[in-house]
């Protein structure tokens, strides 16, 4: 009797080993649907529908682990024979690939005459212009700098102006002349001008260790400059600058030192190509020795300007 117990004992528990188990190999989402149709008998509705396995999860699951493919547009390379495909936008750079013509690639960005083309799912490369030609349009693509990080440290400036000159604040004459600058930082430069003028002033009485005397001034006169000028909003396109320096005045055989501060506003009408007003104050000394004057001569000029 008690042998028939124990076997009856053994084999409740396999089967109950056995319930377990298979009810432990159910995914996730069965027992969930099992718990909601259990919910929905009890509540007396029909039982939700099952849902089939239908791999949305996995599929998502792949294409986050998938290379990313910017863009679906591309270009198609027309150079006759074998085409170059370089590691960066210029010659400068290596060789990325060789590849022949007709292929297609699709386009991630664009700098200039450049474009950056996926070569695989792990490699990109720069092909230029004249070897390819658009399958769509790439204008969207173009690379264009922020305007406010815009720099121009390093760059050359050579500039023109002309303007009115007024010698000791009475004679107003014409003033012609020219300038190098260069970009030390995008708000210093450092420049270096020379100007010509015609001073023509009517005769004034002028008072010496002598007594007095009537002079009138009629000469040439040539001038340069070395300046360092201040940009107050430098990288835009219009620019309000100060700027001041030392020099040297040539006239009636003598040189003259000279010191200059100024102050103007360089507008940009193209990347490399701005407009340039200013008023400069030139301070220094000129006469006979018996009769030394400081002036404070006044230029107003208005140039053009070209970048390097």
């Amino acid at each position: 009797m008690n042998d028939a117990v124990l076997l009856r004992l053994r084999s409740r528990v396999a089967l109950a080993a056995l319930v377990l188990g298979a009810v432990l190999a159910l995914p996730a989402g069965a027992l969930a649907q099992g718990a909601a149709a259990d919910s929905a008998r009890a509540a007396g509705a029909a039982p939700p529908a099952a849902v089939p396995d239908s791999g949305v999860a996995r599929a998502g699951t792949q294409m986050l682990n998938r290379p990313m493919t910017v863009g679906s547009k591309q270009v198609k390379l027309i150079g006759q024979g074998n085409n170059v495909v370089r590691t960066g936008p210029g010659n400068e750079f290596a060789i990325a690939g060789v590849y022949p013509e007709g292929m297609t690639f699709h386009v991630i960005a664009k700098s200039g005459e450049w474009y950056n083309i996926r070569l695989s799912e792990s490699e990109t490369g720069w092909v230029h212009s004249s070897l390819c030609r658009e399958l769509d349009d790439l204008s969207g693509l173009e690379f264009r700098p922020n305007p406010k990080l815009y720099t121009r440290t390093g760059s050359i400036v050579l500039g023109a102006y002309a303007g009115a000159y007024a010698f000791d604040r009475k004679a107003n004459s014409l003033v012609v002349g020219g300038r190098l600058s260069y970009y030390v930082f995008d708000r210093f430069l450092a420049e270096a001008g020379v100007s010509w003028t015609h001073v023509d002033r009517a005769p004034e009485i002028v008072e010496s260790l002598f007594g007095l005397s009537l002079e009138a001034e009629n000469f040439q006169m040539l001038f340069y400059q070395m300046n360092v000028t201040w940009e107050v909003l430098p990288g835009r396109q219009m620019v309000p600058y100060l700027s001041g320096g030392v020099g040297s005045a040539l006239m009636l055989g003598r040189a003259e030192v000279a010191v200059n501060a100024g102050a103007g506003v360089r507008m940009f009408i193209s990347k490399r190509n701005a407009i340039r007003w200013e008023v400069r104050d030139y301070r220094f000394k000129s006469g006979s020795d018996s009769a030394r004057l400081t002036n404070n001569n006044i230029e107003f000029t208005l140039g053009t300007e070209h970048l390097f």
